[in-house]
């Protein structure tokens, strides 16, 4: 059977990046520009900065990639991009490059959803088994996707308000300890105690969930502290609230698990780099008899990666968009 080779691009929102797959799960070639440096100045990611450098970059990105793979337009079956969710300028600059490629080229363009991508980063390091339950962390969703098959998603359960990489980054601030936020409290998390009395969030039977309250609770406490002249002990304000995410994420999704007679759990998207919540789902993979994985660190975070791996499935299934494919800062999973 011929090598299927994709050549995917992802520029949701400060990353720009291109990677050459090969059948769904072999990389041939990645290269990441970051702009963290840039956005850290301003405490968060600035759309328009964003996209300025988007443009900038995609043209060097893309060239390093096919250059690093030695390979040629002519050996790419398709090129695959992420339309969305995500901030809509930087959006547009991949879309804009991918069809660029699609069309002078003649190859099929293949539309990627953005976390379709985080959950695909799992079939690069091993085969996804189903049916799965996966849990997408990052700085812009929380959800619980249920997987009969290869691109069959079922939202079972999401955040109502925060994401939870959001509400990592909102209390890194407040407490001052930089951005981004979620690797600096993961670090502290594992010299404090837990020692501040911080509320579990939505502490119900449903899939679904909430950060803000948890979020309100830490700066009002970091203020209240300030005003009565205490001084707040980062590492453990750190480990308490650590404590607190992973026992809701752990908690829910241990119930969607159980609802779905579903054995197979994957975590995906950048949060899913932060070691306690790791460590406490192959603590309970254990304990309950499911099995348990997430991507490599490096797949974690926005890549091309995952979105080639996605735009395998794609290819496959037949799904193909025309080059008035435009961007969409939210969109459901489908």
């Amino acid at each position: 059977m011929k090598d299927v080779y994709i050549l995917g691009i992802e520029s949701s929102c400060d990353e720009t990046s291109c990677s050459i797959v090969k059948n769904g799960i072999e990389e041939v070639s990645t290269v990441i520009l970051s702009q963290i440096d840039i956005h850290t100045l301003y405490g968060g990611v600035v759309p328009e900065i964003a996209s300025r450098n988007h443009v900038k970059d995609i043209t060097f990105v893309i060239e390093k990639c096919l250059k690093e793979s030695n390979l040629t337009m002519d050996d790419i079956t398709a090129i695959a991009v992420t339309y969305g969710p995500g901030l809509i300028g930087s959006l547009l600059v991949g879309i804009e490059a991918s069809k660029t490629l699609s069309f002078i080229y003649d190859k099929p363009l293949i539309p990627v959803h953005h976390i379709a991508g985080h959950i695909y980063a799992n079939n690069i390091s091993h085969d996804m088994k189903f049916p799965l339950m996966c849990l997408v962390i990052s700085g812009g969703h929380t959800e619980l996707v249920y997987m009969k098959d290869h691109y069959n998603f079922e939202v079972v359960g999401k955040t109502l308000d925060d994401a939870v990489g959001e509400c990592f980054d909102k209390v890194a601030r407040v407490v001052g300890i930089g951005y981004p936020g979620g690797p600096m409290i993961d670090k502290l998390s594992k010299i404090g105690h837990d020692s501040y009395n911080l509320p579990i969030p939505k502490n119900d039977d449903s899939f679904d969930f909430s950060f803000s309250g948890l979020k309100s609770a830490v700066i009002n406490l970091y203020h209240n502290e300030a005003q009565r002249g205490n001084t707040i002990n980062k590492e453990d304000l750190c480990t308490s609230f650590t404590n607190v995410v992973v026992e809701s994420l752990t908690s829910k999704t241990i119930k969607a698990l159980k609802k779905y007679d579903c054995h197979n759990l994957v975590l995906a998207g950048g949060v899913a780099a932060n070691s306690s919540i790791r460590e406490k789902f192959c603590e309970l993979s254990k304990k309950e008899g499911f099995t348990f994985s997430y991507p490599d660190i490096k797949y974690c975070t926005d890549n091309a990666t995952m979105i080639a791996a996605a735009g395998y499935f794609c290819y496959k299934l037949g799904r193909r968009s025309e080059l008035d494919l435009n961007g969409k800062s939210s969109e459901i999973l489908n």
